[in-house]
């Protein structure tokens, strides 16, 4: 039988994995993709509000994101959150929609995007290593107050291990794809 805590870090370390997930999609490659705008927040009457909640996003073709907002009079605040955000792209207003030119990225640029996501891949593993240690902590304590044995401990600790080795596989294996696409021309 799996100990609770050991259950519980599971949850923990996979939402790690998850945000690590948003963080890259957000993360430019030479390609347009609608995931580069759509957590960019805009001053909605007041509220910051995602853009994908007040437009429609699209990529008509491998180098353009057309941003077609529901409401025409929040296109002046669209275009001060994208230039505010660090995507790196200029906006272009031409009264109804906003077209962002996604330009092949150089080779230095490519370089700074890879460094980023190395570290957004090792933020990941910090988190997924500090669940690990936060339910190796518990298992101790259970161990101290007699609640299991030292031999249960030791398979629980195992058991712990191999998830941890798990998530850390997944993140590695997708910072290194996540590289692969930034790298690629």
């Amino acid at each position: 039988m799996t100990h609770p805590d050991v259950i519980a870090a599971e949850p923990k370390m996979q939402r790690g994995v998850e945000a690590m997930e948003r963080d890259f999609a957000a993360i430019r490659t030479g390609r347009a993709s609608t995931a580069l705008v759509e957590r960019i927040t805009v001053d909605y009457y007041g509220t910051q509000t995602p853009l994908n909640q007040i437009a429609g996003i699209s990529t008509p073709d491998a180098h353009l994101i057309v941003i077609q907002p529901w409401d025409r009079s929040v296109l002046s605040a669209i275009e001060r959150a994208i230039l505010k955000s660090d995507i790196g792209l200029m906006p272009n207003v031409d009264g109804t929609v906003v077209r962002l030119n996604v330009p092949p990225l150089t080779e230095e640029r490519r370089r700074e995007m890879v460094k980023q996501v190395r570290r957004r891949a090792e933020d990941a593993r910090v988190e997924v290593r500090g669940h690990r240690r936060e339910a190796a902590d518990h298992l101790k304590h259970a161990l101290r107050e007699g609640s299991i044995s030292e031999d249960e401990e030791r398979r629980e600790l195992d058991s712990l291990q191999r998830l941890t080795d798990r998530f850390v596989d997944a993140i590695d294996a997708r910072a290194e794809q996540k590289e692969a696409e930034v790298m690629e021309v």
